[in-house]
C-alpha cells in the first residue's frame, strides 16, 4: 500500500509540470529569451480556435498502466484538462507509449508511434529505462535523442516539449544514473531549441 501511495504524487507532479509547460511557461522552459521560443508557440496554439492534435509518447510513466495500479495516468488527466476544463472539445489527445521502452525504440518506431498521426504537438517523456545502461550509455543516449528530435523537426511541423526522466520510486537503484540522463535531456532541449519540462 505504501508503494501505491508514493506513485499518486508522481502522476500529479508530471501532470502539473506538463500543464505548467503549456499554460504558465514558468520553470518548465529552457531558453525563454524570445517570444519565438517553442514554448511561446505552444502557448499561442491554445489561444487559437483551430483543433490541436496532442501526441504524448514515452515509456511506462506515460503508459500509465503498470505503476499507476489502476489509477488514471497523466495523459488521461491532461486530456481532461485540455478537452473539458479548457473547453477545447475538438482537440485530440493521443497516447502512444510503450512500457519498458527506451529512446532508441521510439526513434526506430517513429513513423508508427508519432508521424502517421500528423500531430501539432509531440510531448516526449522518456529516459528512465535508458538509465539502466549506466554511465557507459550516456553518450549513446544523447546521440539517439538528438537524432530523434532532428527527425521530428525534419519530417513534421510538430512543436516538441521534452521531459526530463523521473524515477519510478525513490529506491530504484538500477537507475542511479538518472541525474546524468536528466542533464542530457536538458542539454538536448537547449541545443535543439525545444521546450523542456523539468
Amino acid at each position: 500500500m505504501k508503494h501505491q501511495r508514493s506513485l499518486v504524487p508522481l502522476c500529479q507532479v508530471v501532470l502539473s509540470l506538463l500543464i505548467s509547460l503549456l499554460l504558465a511557461g514558468s520553470s518548465c522552459v529552457l531558453a525563454q529569451d524570445s517570444s519565438d521560443t517553442e514554448m511561446a508557440k505552444i502557448k499561442a496554439l491554445l489561444e487559437k480556435p483551430e483543433p490541436i492534435i496532442w501526441l504524448l509518447t514515452g515509456d511506462s510513466i506515460t503508459h500509465g498502466a503498470l505503476h499507476t495500479h489502476g489509477r488514471r495516468s497523466y495523459p488521461e488527466h491532461f486530456a481532461e484538462r485540455i478537452r473539458w476544463e479548457l473547453r477545447r472539445i475538438h482537440d485530440v489527445v493521443i497516447n502512444t507509449r510503450i512500457s519498458g521502452d527506451r529512446v532508441p525504440g521510439l526513434a526506430s518506431d517513429l513513423e508508427h508511434r508519432v508521424l502517421r498521426f500528423q500531430p501539432t504537438v509531440v510531448s516526449i517523456m522518456m529516459g528512465m529505462n535508458d538509465t539502466t545502461a549506466g554511465p557507459e550509455g550516456c553518450e549513446a543516449f544523447r546521440a539517439v535523442y538528438i537524432k530523434l528530435v532532428d527527425r521530428l523537426r525534419a519530417e513534421s511541423d510538430a512543436l516538441i516539449p521534452i521531459h526530463t526522466p523521473n524515477p519510478i520510486t525513490a529506491t530504484a537503484t538500477r537507475r542511479s544514473d538518472l541525474p546524468a540522463y536528466a542533464q542530457i535531456v536538458r542539454e538536448v532541449a537547449e541545443d535543439r531549441g525545444v521546450a523542456l519540462c523539468d
